[in-house]
């Protein structure tokens, strides 16, 4: 893609809109950039894109400014069918994503991994994995790092590990990955795809532009992930905790294993991993499959997965106080995240719950609360429309309306005994209250940490 001489719109200045803005102006393209923010709340970006000559259009998007360009790439949270969008679109220009352009530049092998749940972690482990085979690796594009920035230090050889978004996916015209991951599918964002179809048809397309010398790994326990393996050209491996698979990984009798026909690979007894939950199992089993087709040997592969820590806000243990733990799961963003941090803990687990809703049903959650939780503390938009789906069906279970994290938390903390688990699982966005999952993942933590300081000053002044 040469974009010099070009006019660009970039829209959207979350991480990804100014990276696109950058590399594009560095190619000799003429970048303006429009987001809907203020100026206020885009201080911090603003500088840095005006001191390349880029145009900085704020707190609107002006039809002009769409209808003179040549070319659009627009952020993951941008709606694609945002009337200037499409109106840009009758007119001919072009309008792709951050992800789509990287790949017209991006060299070496790509992985993309995408799912409801479980990205971020398998993402983080794929790349251990493939590292621990001494290949040069790098990791990003929804994890946190745009994959636009990586241009610049790809050769053929290397290994580019993407963790990739329906938002994403929507965009994409030529990207192909040389291995695509899909871990589950499971109702999420339905407040911007509409329907779970939508939303599930928008994650079918990371094996759009494969073909049949790539790969497809699948989960085999996932009926949507079965159905989505059905006629694609890739050649599909799949994944199981609970049964074997003919191509792919799966556990038996307590050991992980690998299979390519008739050939099985013996890679680790699955009590070695060092991830909590039956959801981690399963992004264990993607890495592996994704690591064996790779070529990575099976001792490297289990010493990655051994050696490999929790990713922060996933599940993340933060402290203990007076014998109740706190556990910190903020990138539980959907119904079903939520579903498997509760699964992760057997009783007396203090639940906060809200944020802003995604267009979600609470109600799937009441049979884990009713056998596992004592008390569920609501916060944020979300907190009334969670109160009304399940305290109808939870008669017995004290709900504290809590409206902001650090009520919530200190309010746990007081009720909290020893054994009992508190625990930030919120099945809601942040964007209420919070910039981004990890500032409310890391605003739980600095709570937390205050109370443990407080907790262990009191107990020096008893001894």
């Amino acid at each position: 893609m040469d974009v010099k001489g070009k006019r660009v719109l970039v829209v959207g200045l979350g991480k990804s809109g100014v990276a696109s803005a950058l590399f594009l102006q560095a190619r000799g393209a003429r970048v303006t950039v429009s987001d809907a923010k203020s100026e206020e709340q885009l201080r911090s970006e603003i500088p840095t894109l005006l001191d390349k000559g880029i145009t900085v259009e704020t707190g609107k998007h002006g039809e002009r400014t769409f209808r003179d360009q040549d070319l659009i790439v627009i952020s993951p949270g941008v709606p694609f069918e945002m009337p200037q969008l499409e109106q840009a679109r009758q007119m001919g220009v072009p309008v792709i994503g951050e992800i789509e352009l990287s790949a017209t530049y991006l060299q070496g092998h790509i992985i993309a991994i995408t799912g409801s749940n479980g990205k971020t972690t398998t993402t983080t482990l794929t790349g251990e994995v493939i590292a621990a085979g001494g290949r040069k690796t790098l990791v990003g594009g929804n994890i946190g790092t745009p994959a636009i920035t990586f241009v610049e230090h790809t050769a053929p050889d290397d290994y580019v590990v993407l963790e990739i978004s329906s938002f994403q996916l929507e965009t994409i015209k030529t990207f192909r990955p040389e291995i695509s991951a899909v871990l589950n599918v499971t109702p999420d964002h339905l407040d911007r795809h509409g329907t779970f179809d939508a939303y599930s048809a928008a994650k079918k397309r990371i094996f759009e532009n494969q073909r049949e010398t790539d790969f497809a790994v699948l989960n085999a326990d996932d009926p949507t992930c079965v159905a989505m393996g059905k006629g694609i050209h890739p050649r599909v491996l799949w994944f199981s905790r609970r049964k074997p698979v003919e191509q792919g990984s799966f556990v038996r009798d307590g050991q992980i294993i690998f299979r390519d026909g008739s050939r099985e690979t013996t890679i680790m007894p699955a009590d070695d991993m060092t991830l909590k939950g039956t959801h981690n199992l399963e992004n264990v089993l993607a890495a592996v499959a994704m690591g064996m087709i790779a070529g990575i040997e099976p001792a490297k592969i289990r010493r990655a997965v051994h050696e490999f820590k929790a990713v922060e806000h996933r599940l993340e243990y933060v402290a203990t106080i007076n014998g109740a733990q706190y556990f910190n799961d903020s990138k539980a963003t959907n119904v079903d995240a939520t579903i498997k941090a509760l699964e992760s803990f057997p009783a007396n687990i203090h639940l906060i719950l809200g944020g802003k809703d995604k267009g979600s049903d609470y109600t799937v959650l009441k049979d884990l609360i009713r056998e596992r939780v004592k008390r569920v503390y609501t916060i944020g938009a979300a907190a009334a429309k969670i109160e009304s789906q399940l305290k109808p069906v939870l008669p017995k279970l004290d709900f504290n309306s809590a409206d902001t994290l650090e009520t919530a938390i200190k309010r746990a903390h007081e009720s909290a005994k020893a054994g009992d688990i508190v625990l930030l699982a919120p099945a809601c966005a942040s964007f209420d209250q919070f910039d981004s999952f990890e500032q409310r993942g890391r605003l739980f933590k600095e709570v937390v940490a205050a109370l443990a300081a407080k907790a262990a000053k009191g107990l020096e002044g008893t001894a």
